[in-house]
């Protein structure tokens, strides 16, 4: 009885906002697959399915907890997939709501609120960390990240500078110069991070993936293209997979025109939703059969945000609609409350070519006062600025 009376609840709650519920897909038999999960048979997989089951006998093992938590986050980060951070968080929900939890598990919590795009949260956790371990490396960097996605590049640099103080020196350049290179310096701060990187011995492979990107991205920023896949290129040589890069890389592929390349890239890496918008983008752009499949299955993957209450993937959503769904309006809002939270490039674009496609140049004001005070340089922004400012 509880829960029909609550479900009964909901159900008046949706009829009065004017939402409908979507429908619920019922499997024709039982031998109809529903999702492929991802096989975990290598050394990595096996080795944190052992540690969970370590932890489930012994939940109260806070190294144990903290281990687990962090390589579900590494998990999380590779595979872009959202339910690892849900498994990390059950891994140290015994120290989660304390009022002070250990540094271990603020910084897994901050992560994940991070994700989350609960910045605020992610911030107050960085800050209660570093003010009892200053010298956390990964706490700084974690900071200067957020406030970069915030477009805070004053605090950003002043993190990434204590980052260098601690002599992390790859991390703590490619921190500065990422910086740096959005806030109008980026022809100053690119031959400085590829002089960093031609000058370390790092053998942290995932530091030079991410430092090969940053350099990938600002030289697409500065309309250096022959560089810019240069770099894309040299990062995917490393064999580290990272839905990120695949999901730069694939942008910057669209915006040259080479849809063709993101089918061969991505025609077997759907599960992350990032990248099966691109997959879709690409095919739109090639005129592919399997686009209307694609799109369904986007607008399924939405509606089941919908249902759940997430906001997380505004910016995917203003795009989805955009260019996939041509709901310009729509779009235009999405793009509009995502700006709210973060201010990336991306997040500026996706506002400007709403405002101009729904035919509301004076939306993107909020954008244009950025950019003109940030001073950021990006050439994939300009073609839009000329339109608006023509109007």
């Amino acid at each position: 009885m509880p829960r029909l009376s609550a479900l009964a609840w909901a159900m008046l709650f949706w009829m009065l906002s004017g939402t409908s519920l979507a429908a619920p897909y019922i499997p024709k038999s039982s031998d109809e697959v529903l999702e492929q999960l991802p096989a975990l048979n290598n050394p990595a997989d096996l080795e944190l399915r052992l540690l969970q089951r370590q932890l489930d006998a012994n939940p109260d093992n806070l190294p144990l907890a903290t281990e687990v938590a962090t390589r579900l986050l590494e998990s999380a980060r590779t595979e872009a997939d959202p339910r690892y951070y849900g498994y990390a968080e059950a891994a140290v929900k015994t120290w989660w709501r304390q009022a002070q939890p250990p540094v271990e598990v603020l910084m897994v919590r901050a992560t994940i609120r991070q994700h989350r795009h609960d910045f605020n949260g992610a911030l107050q956790d960085l800050q209660d960390v570093l003010a009892n371990r200053p010298s956390n490396a990964q706490a700084w960097l974690a900071q200067a990240v957020i406030q970069t996605v915030r477009g805070d590049y004053e605090a950003s640099l002043r993190s990434c500078a204590m980052l260098k103080r601690l002599g992390a020196t790859l991390p703590a350049t490619a921190c500065l110069a990422n910086a740096a290179s959005l806030s109008g310096s980026g022809r100053q701060a690119y031959p400085l991070l590829q002089e960093a990187l031609a000058n370390t011995a790092e053998t942290d492979v995932q530091t030079r993936l991410w430092t090969l990107t940053v350099l990938a991205e600002i030289a697409a920023r500065l309309g250096d293209d022959r560089n810019a896949k240069a770099h894309f290129l040299q990062a995917m040589a490393l064999q580290r997979r990272d839905a990120y890069l695949l999901s730069a890389y694939s942008d910057f592929l669209l915006d040259q025109h080479r849809p063709a390349e993101v089918l061969a890239l991505l025609k077997d890496d759907t599960r992350p939703d990032g990248l099966l918008l691109r997959l879709a983008l690409a095919e739109q752009a090639t005129g592919s059969k399997l686009l209307p499949q694609h799109i369904g299955e986007l607008q399924r993957r939405i509606d089941a945000y919908r249902l759940r209450g997430e906001n997380i993937h505004q910016r995917e959503e203003a795009r989805f609609n955009l260019v996939l769904a041509k709901q310009p309006e729509t779009a235009l809002r999405l793009a509009l409350e995502n700006w709210q939270v973060q201010h990336e490039p991306w997040d500026a674009r996706l506002v400007l070519e709403a405002a101009l496609a729904s035919g509301k140049p004076a939306a993107a004001h909020p954008v244009l006062a950025w950019l003109n005070q940030t001073k950021l340089q990006d050439r994939q922004l300009q073609p839009f600025l000329a339109k608006l400012e023509a109007r």
